[in-house]
């Protein structure tokens, strides 16, 4: 059996397809397997350390603003089409696997021309540009909420999750202690705001230091080149501080009592897979489609986190938060298996 995943253009388009790729080498090695995805984006190196053969297509970019890029992004489409197909004929799948971004619209497209199945998934609560015209073309949609069943009315829809890298369930606390110099005394808080950090979330860190260190541990996750002046960081007691974590991850998570984040859907499928509560500050309106804060409102309303709604309460709901950790609800997570399923 052959099967072609796609989806790019950000790193929380490749994961997904990155937990499906463990989990097909995991239960099905003798499935191959083909990506494609951009010649520049992320997913190329993501996936390409998965030992998975890539392929890159031409593909535009899906803006809603006004740009001369849109003029030529329009050329690049229907190339990146006859590209998928050229490329779908020589490998001959059985299925497509399309987890969204900019770079899946040609691959789905392509698959649809040649009666090739696209199974499509959405990992936020309402679906994104390219997903909306991806699933025109797509024979079944997953999702990860139950919600967003109505944005694909007539489709056929299955509720699967968010599938979820297999790394981090792999942490070990002896590591995560190591690694911070924490102890068991307190619990621990780990603030992070996405792969590039984010501003807003470490300037309410670094103003709420103290008073957050009265109560908890602080691992802070800032974004590579946005951590705070190294001689003050040295001198916090109980406050550790990184960049960036790759593999590490999974050891700081397996400390962590209560994660403050953003909302996107990688990072919540993350967190609430390995039972973890959270406070989430959503990206705003102003920076985005508003996907974030979607996904916080349905997250809170399942109890499984708290939207944070307003900045100066920042401290008030962490300290709340670390005193009733037991009132969050968990969830078991098994996105990947219904994947498959739907795959093999």
């Amino acid at each position: 059996m052959r099967i072609v995943l796609t989806g790019g253009g950000t790193a929380g388009h490749t994961n997904p397809n990155v937990a499906v790729i463990e989990g097909f080498k995991e239960k099905y090695p003798e499935v191959e397997l083909l990506y494609i995805g951009s010649e520049n984006g992320p997913e190329k190196v993501l996936v390409e350390k998965t030992g998975v053969l890539f392929r890159a297509v031409e593909c535009g970019k899906l803006r809603r603003y006004l740009s001369f890029e849109n003029v030529k992004d329009f050329f690049r489409v229907p190339v990146g089409i006859l590209q998928a197909r050229k490329i779908l004929k020589e490998f001959k799948p059985d299925k497509v696997f399309s987890k969204g971004g900019f770079v899946s619209v040609p691959v789905c497209i392509a698959a649809w021309s040649l009666k090739i199945p696209v199974i499509l998934h959405e990992s936020d609560f309402s679906p994104g540009l390219a997903n909306r015209i991806s699933a025109k073309f797509a024979d079944t949609i997953c999702v990860s909420f139950e919600e967003s069943k109505k944005f694909f009315k007539r489709r056929k829809v299955k509720v699967c999750g968010n599938p979820v890298r297999k790394m981090i369930f792999g942490g070990k606390k002896e590591k995560g202690y190591d690694l911070t110099g924490f102890t068991t005394e307190k619990p621990v808080l780990l603030i992070m705001g996405g792969s590039l950090g984010a501003k807003q979330i470490n300037d309410l860190t670094f103003n709420h230091l103290p008073e957050l260190l009265k109560h908890c541990q602080v691992v802070h996750i800032t974004g590579k080149g946005k951590g705070c002046i190294d001689h003050v960081r040295e001198k916090l007691k109980d406050y550790k501080q990184f960049e960036y974590l790759h593999k590490e991850l999974a050891d700081i998570y397996a400390i962590t009592d209560l994660v403050v984040s953003r909302a996107g859907a990688n990072t919540l499928a993350e967190i609430s897979a390995l039972g973890l509560p959270s406070v989430l500050i959503p990206l705003s309106l102003k920076a985005s489609r508003g996907d974030q804060i979607e996904n916080a409102k349905i997250f809170e309303e399942k109890e499984m986190a708290i939207h944070l709604k307003d900045t100066k309460q920042f401290t008030d709901i962490i300290i709340a938060a670390l005193k009733h950790l037991d009132s969050f609800k968990k969830v078991k997570n098994e996105a990947v298996e219904k994947i498959i399923s739907l795959l093999i």
